[in-house]
């Protein structure tokens, strides 16, 4: 059976199944998963610490030495990211309050649109940009994690973060780094924690929802997916098009929203208790659904957006 193929062929597969099935075993069979010893430690409760091991393999894959061009387009396109979604939860919370309008909440829209998907990134500016466009990643997979959200509702006031806790959210990716660094082969060693451990957070997060949550995210998750691929898609593509780069449409591939994004209400209301409870919950599947419609959306636009730039090559030669 190929069950890992049959998984990958579902954009965000690795995360977004293992999720649906804990939604599913948590909906039909509650009581299961609290059994106790080693079953619930996995697959109940061990959500934070294999969070925080993949945050590390993460911060091991970012690689400093990585000067000049790449580091630049890396740190606007983050800052795009982090811009845009502070802003969208800001007024959202400014004109509708912590539970958000149409059932989609601040906390949801931070979450998903601060974080993009580096794998994703990475395939389409391999197709669509060059070098220093694909080497922006090692940049960009600073916002992967709670990090970069935290600090986004930390300076809003959309929560109270205290500045421990975002030390606390940082330091994995930190040790991760300067380990990274320092030896190559851990690196490569830790590269494979970044995927290994997706599934095994992923379910104890589907585990503390159920089918009703899901379907009442259905529509604000779909919505949540198309903002956050309209909006930091199209202002990745426009800040590449400012710096005058060579394939600007590589900016655009950052209008996703990565897989462990789905962690990240979770790690918010574990700062902040007022999140916690149904925001946090809603939250948490609506980033879900966004992860899913954003891998679908995002291609199209670069695709998209490719067009339009090889059609303004005739003209202007």
């Amino acid at each position: 059976m190929k069950i890992l193929d049959t998984v990958k062929k579902v954009p965000g597969g690795l995360m977004v199944v293992p999720l649906l099935l804990g939604v599913l075993l948590n909906t039909f069979f509650p009581g299961f998963l609290g059994i106790g010893g080693f079953t619930t430690a996995l697959w109940k409760n061990g959500a934070t610490t294999i969070i925080a091991i993949f945050l590390f393999c993460n911060g091991a894959q970012i690689n400093v030495k990585q000067a000049g061009l790449p580091v630049v387009k890396g740190v606007l396109l983050t800052l795009v990211k982090f811009i845009i979604g502070a802003v969208l939860g800001v007024v959202l919370n400014r004109l509708f309050g912590p539970m958000g309008v149409l059932g989609l909440t601040p906390l949801a829209i931070v979450a998903a649109v601060t974080n993009s998907n580096g794998g994703l990134y990475s395939a389409l500016a391999g197709e669509f940009g060059d070098s220093t466009d694909i080497g922006a990643v090692s940049i960009l997979s600073i916002n992967d994690g709670p990090f970069f959200t935290m600090v986004a509702f930390g300076l809003t006031g959309l929560a109270e973060i205290p500045f421990i806790l975002l030390i606390a959210a940082i330091l994995p990716i930190v040790v991760g780094c300067i380990l990274g660094n320092l030896d190559e082969n851990l690196r490569k060693f830790l590269n494979n924690g970044t995927a290994v451990t997706i599934p095994f957070f992923a379910f104890p997060l589907g585990a503390a929802l159920n089918l009703k949550q899901l379907a009442s995210a259905g529509a604000p998750g779909i919505l949540l997916g198309i903002i956050c691929t309209v909006f930091t898609g199209l202002g990745g593509y426009l800040v590449m098009k400012l710096i005058k780069s060579e394939h600007p449409v590589a900016g655009a591939a950052i209008g996703t929203t990565a897989g462990n994004a789905v962690a990240t209400p979770a790690a918010l209301a574990a700062a902040d208790p007022r999140l916690a409870g149904v925001i946090s919950d809603s939250a948490t599947i609506q980033v879900a659904a966004a992860i899913i419609v954003t891998a679908i959306l995002c291609p199209l636009l670069v695709s998209w957006l490719s067009k339009i730039e090889k059609k303004k090559v005739p003209q202007s030669a």
